[in-house]
């Protein structure tokens, strides 16, 4: 399998200071700042760079298991909000809401749930940040 690289610069102090993200392959290119990051400034940050990875990495993984059960998605559009807390061992990411609608022909509402669910489940991104955050979904047809 192959390895995944990003690469981050810094300059300067942390709430003065500012710096730029890159992926490996270069899709995607961001700044970053104090300002971006802890307060509302403009600019993204690694926590939404993790929710970016976990929408995309729920949204294949549901794909797969519908496509598994046989059905057919047109579109799985999932958006991860991520809590970024202070606690007593500083900023951490406490939980992650997926909130996700699928366009599926034939398939009905619950079986839709449950397959939602085993995708939260077992999306390697889930996997990786369960253990120390809380995952929620929210997961309705469109229409």
């Amino acid at each position: 399998m192959p390895i995944r690289t990003a690469s981050a610069q810094w300059q300067g102090n942390l709430t003065d200071g500012s710096g730029t993200v890159r992926t490996g392959k270069g899709g995607l290119q961001g700044n970053y700042s104090f300002r971006s990051r802890f307060e509302e400034g403009e600019g993204t940050n690694p926590e939404e760079l993790i929710a970016a990875a976990h929408s995309g990495c729920f949204s294949m993984a549901f794909s797969k298991a519908l496509a598994d059960a046989g059905f057919n998605p047109v579109s799985v559009n999932t958006t991860a909000s991520l809590h970024f807390d202070k606690t007593d061992a500083g900023m951490t990411v406490t939980r992650i809401d997926l909130d996700t609608v699928g366009d599926v022909p034939g398939i009905d509402a619950a079986q839709f749930q449950k397959l939602a669910e085993a995708a939260k489940d077992n999306c390697p991104i889930s996997r990786l940040l369960s253990p120390a955050a809380q995952i929620t979904l929210a997961a309705r047809l469109a229409g």
